[in-house]
């Protein structure tokens, strides 16, 4: 099955359904299913609300990470070198600012110690 058109409320195409839903709406998907020919609309609702406070991070913005990155994938060594991250050859890895890899592909790469 595909998606392949996502809507946000009040656009063309979701009049009826944020009539019927409200703020509740969040999305409106078509999907399409090849096998039975099918194209089903489908909603994702608000079903509540509660208060949350993120958990801390776990490094500072300024601390070195470790990151391990294969050898061959170079497009995420070059992403790490443009993020100011320096290979260390003793250990293997690479070294980068916290900061800099936040939100980013690399931030999956952080070598976590087992100890």
């Amino acid at each position: 099955m595909r998606t392949r058109l996502i809507l946000k409320p009040g656009q063309r195409g979701t009049k009826s359904l944020t009539k019927k839903y409200g703020d509740t709406l969040l999305c409106v998907r078509f999907r399409y299913d090849a096998e039975s020919r099918q194209r089903l609309k489908t909603v994702e609702l608000t079903v509540e609300k509660t208060d949350w406070t993120p958990p801390p991070s776990r490094y500072a913005v300024n601390t070195l990470v470790p990151l391990r990155i294969e050898v061959a994938d170079m497009p995420l060594r070059l992403q790490a070198k443009a993020a100011g991250g320096r290979w260390n050859p003793e250990k293997q890895l690479w070294f980068a600012k916290y900061g800099k890899i936040a939100g980013t592909p690399l931030e999956k790469h952080i070598q976590v110690d087992d100890s």
